[in-house]
């Protein structure tokens, strides 16, 4: 199964489960921000990491694969709100709280954040361990311990702050949801802990290597990112484009060399995974017109 047919079955299971909900003002605030593009790059680190072991795993994953979604774009709505970085747009098109309002904005991103433990605990596929285990995980990953207490730094960052400061805080916000994909998938997938250890460690490259590729493009849009507008750090402004793609190609190559030793240790080949590494290149101004969030 390519990863194009994956996320096709999986965006037609996200699809269904929705068309399964009371069609309310509040699921429609949710299913507007859930359906606004992006590239799915968790909910699909998720699945082809779970596909590597079978077929079976990914389909078991996939209401996992869809909470993962739903954190993700609770993130995103709330940190649209004008007490956050105050957006109008994302992805090109009004946030969650300009399409329908403040109120509304703030209860759907509440409403995902819940609604991805209600997924996880009914994925009929899985264990009882199995869905104890990723409501573990997904829950520090994305409570005070992880994403939360990183959008809580990021509120409080300035262009003064240090690198290490600012590796935390990504490492918080965006990394752990990274993390915690490729962990659940090992946990779906049955993986040993040798080869999850390994794969976590992809995980934390790949998340520092996305972050930085992601300030390298806002850093191509010419003061437009709140960030900047916010007079908040980020990798080009506390290093500069030159050492932050120095970083980048670091982070991307320690993550392939995992991948490679993997593949040459275990019965399985990891190679499937440097394709969300194939997205984090150096960055060219017209690179600068796509999101990757």
């Amino acid at each position: 199964m390519t990863h194009e047919t994956l996320q096709a079955h999986w965006q037609r299971y996200l699809t269904n489960w929705l068309k399964q909900q009371e069609n309310t003002r509040l699921l429609q605030s949710m299913e507007y921000s859930l359906n606004n593009g992006g590239k799915r790059l968790r909910p699909m680190l998720l699945l082809m990491t779970a596909l590597i072991k079978s077929s079976e795993a990914a389909e078991n994953a996939l209401p996992v694969a869809t909470a993962l979604e739903y954190i993700h774009t609770s993130s995103l709505i709330h940190d649209d709100l004008p007490a956050m970085d105050n957006d109008d747009y994302r992805r090109g098109k009004l946030t969650n709280h300009k399409q329908f309002d403040e109120a509304t904005a703030i209860l759907a991103g509440d409403a995902l954040l819940i609604d991805s433990f209600n997924l996880i605990t009914n994925a009929t596929g899985l264990t009882a361990e199995q869905r104890l285990a990723c409501v573990q995980i997904l829950s520090k990953a994305a409570g005070s311990q992880g994403m939360i207490e990183g959008q809580m730094i990021d509120m409080a960052s300035s262009t003064t702050m240090s690198v290490d400061d600012l590796r935390q805080m990504h490492f918080l916000k965006t990394g752990q949801l990274f993390i915690a994909a490729i962990e659940m998938a090992c946990v779906i997938a049955n993986f040993n802990d040798t080869v999850t250890k390994q794969l976590i460690q992809f995980a934390t490259h790949f998340g520092v290597a996305f972050q930085i590729h992601n300030d390298l493009l806002d850093g191509l849009k010419e003061g437009t990112g709140s960030d900047e507008v916010n007079d908040k750090g980020t990798y080009v402004t506390l290093l500069g484009a030159q050492e932050s793609k120095k970083q980048l190609a670091d982070e991307r190559q320690k993550a392939q060399n995992i991948l490679k030793d993997l593949s040459q240790t275990t019965s399985y080949s990891f190679e499937p995974l440097n394709y969300f590494l194939d997205f984090l290149q150096d960055p060219t101004p017209k690179a600068s017109e796509v999101s990757y969030e």
